[in-house]
């Protein structure tokens, strides 16, 4: 996921996992160029809403451990990146890493969706919590959005 990668490659660089947003910007836009110093805030936002980095103070704390992201020699983010994931999507990558087929876990979510008479998003957070998969804070937000 290439937004992992992104988020977790200045904490993998710094060899840390919690960094001072103004490093983090500043390895993400003037370091490495991949974003203007406001596209790097926005990937922060996004990686707080996604739950892959914590605020605390003037610091960014990653959710997850940095070292276990590989980032590729030449890697260049997309800026599509920068756009807000619907709840959906976001399920649909925890089943990802939970090693599910998309093509499986969406005709499986229509099942559902229709036997039951749910929305789409509640078909998703029931089938992906059937596959293991932790979406207890999209359960949270789906029921935000109805």
């Amino acid at each position: 996921m290439s937004l992992r990668v992104a988020i977790g490659a200045p904490f993998q660089r710094e060899g840390t996992s919690e960094l001072p947003e103004g490093t983090f910007f500043k390895k993400l836009s003037l370091d490495w160029e991949w974003f203007t110093p406001d596209q790097a805030r926005r990937l922060a936002d996004i990686g707080v809403g996604e739950g892959l980095l914590k605020r605390e103070e003037n610091r960014l704390v990653a959710q997850f451990d940095p070292a276990t992201v590989e980032v590729p020699e030449e890697f260049q983010p997309d800026e599509s990146l920068l756009q807000e994931r619907s709840t959906f999507d976001r399920i649909l990558s925890a089943l990802a890493g939970e090693g599910v087929e998309k093509q499986e876990a969406v005709a499986a979510m229509n099942r559902l969706k229709a036997d039951r008479g749910l929305t789409m998003d509640g078909a998703a957070v029931l089938y992906a919590h059937r596959q293991g998969a932790d979406v207890a804070g999209l359960a949270e937000r789906a029921r935000e959005e109805l």
